[in-house]
């Protein structure tokens, strides 16, 4: 079957981890982005570059099935606004003549209704400014393998229906007014690869299932989902994660696997801008492939840990806007390709020379707005001697020499128990057999 080229084509081109950041903040659909050579996506909302119809070739010389028929005239159907009138050559039986949509011979193994030699392959209405919703009918496009629908006005709940469409691999719903809760049909389509409901007003909790799905990239920003990061965030295999600006609460997820697949892919994960607390957790130094970490605008505390300096691999790592204390461990400043390293705007009371030395004179290192003696731009005394520190809640961090776990070794398994527990810590703890399980406390 011949389709236009994926959005998450794997030959695209790695872009810098600081555009991603800054190109996720903005909603304004202005650019495109590469992430890495796994996917390429668009981060602040803008859509995939629309398909051409020279793919479709033959597709407008043969009728569709009557039942694509009734699915785009059903889809016409509940747009209430086209000012742009993309829907204008919506008429007459030969749906491979329709604007945005993508005609193609059926799957392998497919059969098309009536012995059609094409069937719908795609829909592209990206930036058509329509408004309505989706009718349950969509499921009659029963060959669809991607469904792109960014920039529009769509409202209104998810259909369930969405389930039935085997072969979509690509949905893209971000920049609409869909609402509810997360809409689950989309986790029971069963080759999806590419799942964007950006900037919507979904709201509810993140269902375990979105990171157990077989997904490439996962994209939940802009919306209004709360509660806590379900555990089984580290299991998703996606490249790209971004949870950020929502209202998700409590802590990071920290239960882990090393040395197997899971959490083996993640190249960037978002959590900025939520109300999540408690510690930085000492697992996130050992994500393997990690080169974009955001944890900046949340109220984490305590000590950051010195395990972050196991990612070797890291471009951006930003925490800053928190309520983190301590002194900054040195290693952090060894990290060899960071281009963004924020701390700005916590309570760190030292920062050595060493950073200065390693990270300062490159001019990728922020760290105004903290408690730190001697240095320009920190935060008011008072601010400082006001805030709890010490007596609120610490985080285990673990000095000296390079942690142990850098670089690999034996498959362990992490586990974080409640309140300030800190498990699972590979640091080869006496009386820890290898590949073992450790729970250290915090008292």
């Amino acid at each position: 079957m011949r389709r236009r080229p994926h959005s998450h084509s794997r030959a695209a081109a790695a872009a810098s981890a600081v555009q991603l950041l800054l190109l996720l903040l903005s909603p304004a659909p202005t650019s495109q982005l590469g992430l890495g050579s796994a996917i390429a996506a668009w981060i602040n909302g803008a859509p995939p570059p629309s398909p051409t119809p020279a793919d479709a070739g033959a597709a407008s010389s043969s009728a569709a099935p009557s039942q694509e028929y009734t699915a785009l005239q059903a889809l016409k159907a509940t747009v209430t606004e086209d000012p742009h009138g993309a829907l204008s050559s919506w008429q007459g039986g030969n749906v491979c003549a329709y604007k945005g949509v993508y005609c193609s011979a059926p799957p392998d193994g497919a059969a098309a209704a009536g012995g059609a030699s094409m069937v719908v392959a795609g829909i592209d209405l990206n930036r058509a400014n329509l408004k309505g919703t989706l009718p349950d009918a969509i499921s009659l496009l029963s060959h669809l393998t991607f469904l792109h629908l960014n920039s529009n006005r769509l409202g209104g709940a998810v259909p369930d229906t969405l389930r039935d469409l085997e072969y979509l691999t690509e949905l893209d719903l971000s920049n609409n007014a869909f609402s509810g809760a997360f809409p689950s049909s989309t986790l029971l389509i069963p080759s999806l690869v590419y799942l964007d409901l950006r900037f919507n007003g979904f709201s509810g909790e993140v269902p375990p299932e979105a990171f157990a799905k077989d997904l490439d990239a996962l994209f939940l920003n802009d919306n209004q989902f709360e509660g806590q990061i379900p555990d089984t965030l580290w299991s998703s295999p996606a490249t790209v994660i971004t949870l950020a600006n929502n209202r998700l609460t409590g802590p990071v997820p920290t239960s882990y696997s090393f040395g197997g697949a899971a959490g083996g892919r993640v190249r960037e994960v978002l959590f900025l801008n939520n109300n999540l607390t408690g510690c930085v957790p000492e697992a996130l130094g050992f994500l393997p492939s990690i080169q974009v970490l955001d944890l900046s605008y949340n109220a984490l505390s305590g000590h950051l840990p010195g395990t972050l300096s196991c990612l070797s691999g890291i471009e951006v790592l930003n925490v800053a806007h928190n309520q983190l204390t301590g002194e900054l461990p040195d290693l952090l400043c060894d990290l060899r390709r960071i281009t963004n390293f924020s701390v700005a705007f916590n309570f760190f009371s030292g920062i050595s020379q060493r950073c200065d030395r390693q990270l300062g004179s490159r001019g990728v290192f922020d760290f105004v707005g903290n408690c730190v003696p001697g240095r320009d731009m920190q935060r008011p005394q008072p601010e400082c001697d006001g805030f709890p520190g010490e007596g609120g809640l610490s985080c285990l961090r673990i000095p000296g020499a390079r942690p142990a776990g850098c670089g690999g070794g034996a498959a362990v398994s992490v586990g974080v128990g409640v309140g300030v527990g800190v498990g699972g810590l590979p640091f080869g703890i006496p009386g820890a057999a290898a590949g073992g399980v450790v729970t250290v406390t915090v008292p």
